[in-house]
């Protein structure tokens, strides 16, 4: 017998990087805005109670800072991050086969990666019952930072397409 649940799955777009010369793409660190903007997003999931209790983020050193900020402000309640290199570069096919992998014991996942991947996930995703201004702001635009909020009552292995209904899209900024 096949229980099902609501579970709630956060796409992250890492925060702002800088370029600095003569560095890697995946060696890059954050600009100082991203710093600030990756503290505030973490700020956001706390507020909206949108509280990961796993989190999978790219092996890219942006994703990793951002990662670190957003833990810093969920405090006690932040699980442990996954550093997962096939999220780096990947598509929206890659990243969903990363996630269809989960146990069922996660609630709610948060994944921080790249585009235009994390972006094309959640167009992948969301169901035509998701919300009119968070699929719009989705669809529109992933600024740095941005944080697309879904929930699915099924497996993490039986997410595939349409099947999730985006609730909120934020870009949480520093002052």
């Amino acid at each position: 017998m096949s229980e099902t649940h609501l579970l709630r799955l956060v796409l992250m777009r890492h925060a702002k990087a800088a370029y600095p010369l003569g560095v890697a793409d995946h060696d890059r660190p954050l600009a100082q805005r991203g710093h600030a903007d990756a503290a505030v997003a973490g700020r956001w999931l706390l507020e909206n109670s949108v509280i990961p209790d796993f989190i999978l983020c790219s092996s890219a050193l942006r994703a990793r800072q951002s990662c670190t900020w957003v833990c810093q402000q969920l405090g006690d309640k932040a699980p442990t991050a996954k550093l997962e290199d096939r999220l780096y570069a990947a598509s929206a096919g890659e990243m969903l086969a990363v996630v269809n992998n989960l146990p069922q014991t996660v609630r709610t996942l948060l994944v921080i990666s790249h585009l235009p991947g994390i972006q094309d996930l959640g167009l992948r995703l969301a169901s035509r019952d998701s919300d009119e201004a968070a699929y719009t702001n989705l669809a529109m635009s992933y600024p740095t930072s941005a944080l697309a909020v879904f929930e699915y009552a099924g497996s993490w292995a039986g997410l595939d397409g349409q099947d999730a209904r985006a609730t909120a899209f934020a870009v949480p900024r520093a002052a």
